[in-house]
């Protein structure tokens, strides 16, 4: 289960996990990046996938300034759609333009606290947590999204301002543990 909840203003946990590309990804390799998004995500979850393009969206249009990792840390025994192959097949049939890493030991999600999919982390220059919870207020329908959360943080953040809503509750389906 999930340890306690990273609070903001905490320093971001150091890990490395593999990637669907087949390399480590090492966080710490990422540090010239003005700020590093961590969403913990999966296949299966009907939250995630409707998320799917917004997050490739926020990728493509923050590429100069945001490193986007997703990590899937569900427990593949009980929920085979979230194996390391089937996360391979889904990021190149969706055009996966983030970092997807396959979390085995459920280590790096306690080290968050993280119990959802998708449970978004926003993290400065200096990688201390200036944003934690959801994306926006509609999963289900885009075109009626009232509230960007994450670009509204991103953007404020990118500006210089201080972020207006630092955090949010999660929604989506809890991380399947072991």
């Amino acid at each position: 289960m999930a340890t306690e909840k990273l609070k903001l203003g905490s320093s971001m946990p150091i890990f490395e996990l593999l990637s669907v590309n087949g390399k480590k990804v090492n966080v710490k390799e990422a540090e010239g990046t003005k700020l590093m998004l961590v969403i913990f995500s999966c296949n299966h979850c009907p939250y995630v996938q409707a998320y799917e393009e917004r997050i490739k969206k926020i990728t493509s249009d923050y590429k100069d300034n945001l490193v986007v990792i997703a990590i899937n840390s569900n427990d593949e025994n009980n929920y085979p759609e979230d194996s390391f192959t089937n996360m391979k097949l889904r990021a190149e049939e969706k055009g996966f333009n983030f970092h997807y890493l396959r979390d085995e030991t459920q280590e790096v999600a306690k080290l968050f606290g993280a119990t959802h999919t998708p449970e978004v982390f926003l993290f400065n220059e200096k990688r201390e947590l200036v944003f934690h919870g959801k994306i926006d207020d509609n999963w289900q329908d885009e075109s009626r999204v009232n509230s960007n959360y994450l670009r509204n943080a991103i953007n404020e953040l990118l500006s210089g301002k201080e972020i207006s809503i630092p955090e949010t509750f999660t929604i989506g389906c809890t991380i399947k543990w072991k």
